[in-house]
């Protein structure tokens, strides 16, 4: 891509200030999921709106999204305000709204980081590299999985029904493009509903609450660049109704740069 060409995510995430505080979005027919927005994309407008904010202070630490209701196609407004900001960090609450209804609501954590004892008792998930791996990815009609290059490991999707919810690919953004806080914000939704997997079938499904740990630093980001991600997923209980998430998401140098859970509704 050449620099006057901007990317399909940015342009997803291009929002207009109305006031301060207050930004207008627009819905990306390249990022649609089978129903609405794909979530990772409403997550990483969210840390975008925050970025944009002239108060804001740091960079990501936590985000928590609740999905209310459905996004349409079109037109859609946030509301931004920083509830407290202490010495290290600073507490956001954040609305998404459409035709005078509150369709998202999320709070944030920002802040700064500082040198401390550092420790990882977490370890990657075994996998080939990419390059031993097939790229594949979703059926063509989930367009925002278009955008991304995927080589899975384990989990790939398929009509086949599995004993383990377990799902781990390299992924990156396709065009090439350096990762960021707000892609790496729409990476840990990477993952299509686990119960898809085990049930080897597609059944209505969507998040209802999604939160995401942030443990890289912008130095972290600027040294992954635009290198596969390795995102590791699984499900711990499927039960009326609903089943959870937890996901790890591991930059190509082995170090664990963002965790992710959340929890989903689905239909049998």
């Amino acid at each position: 891509m050449t620099d006057a060409t901007t990317h399909p995510f940015d342009d997803a995430l291009a929002l207009t200030s109305l006031e301060p505080g207050t930004y207008l979005g627009k819905t990306s027919p390249a990022y649609n999921n089978m129903v609405g927005p794909f979530g990772g994309l409403t997550a990483a407008t969210l840390i975008r709106a925050i970025e944009l904010h002239p108060d804001r202070h740091g960079d990501p630490i936590s985000l928590t999204i609740n999905f209310a209701g459905p996004i349409t196609e079109g037109e859609f407004q946030i509301s931004t305000r920083a509830v407290r900001t202490n010495r290290s960090n600073q507490h956001w609450y954040l609305e998404v709204s459409q035709n005078g209804e509150i369709a998202t609501t999320a709070t944030a954590v920002f802040g700064t980081r500082r040198e401390t004892w550092d420790d990882d008792e977490a370890t990657p998930p075994d996998a080939p590299a990419p390059s031993e791996l097939e790229q594949s990815g979703f059926p063509d009609f989930i367009a925002w999985a278009r955008n991304y290059e995927m080589r899975f490991a384990s989990g790939a999707l398929t009509e086949e029904a599995s004993d383990s919810s377990t799902i781990t690919l390299w992924v990156r953004d396709t065009p090439s493009r350096a990762l960021d806080f707000t892609s790496l914000t729409s990476m840990a939704d990477i993952f299509y509903p686990r119960v898809f997997q085990r049930r080897g079938t597609y059944v209505p499904a969507g998040t209802i609450s999604l939160t995401i740990h942030y443990f890289a630093t912008a130095e972290d980001i600027a040294a992954q660049h635009d290198s596969y991600v390795l995102a590791h997923a699984h499900a711990r209980r499927f039960h009326r109704g609903y089943f959870d998430q937890s996901a790890e998401l591991w930059s190509s140098d082995e170090k664990l740069i963002a965790t992710s859970h959340q929890v989903v509704y689905y239909k049998d």
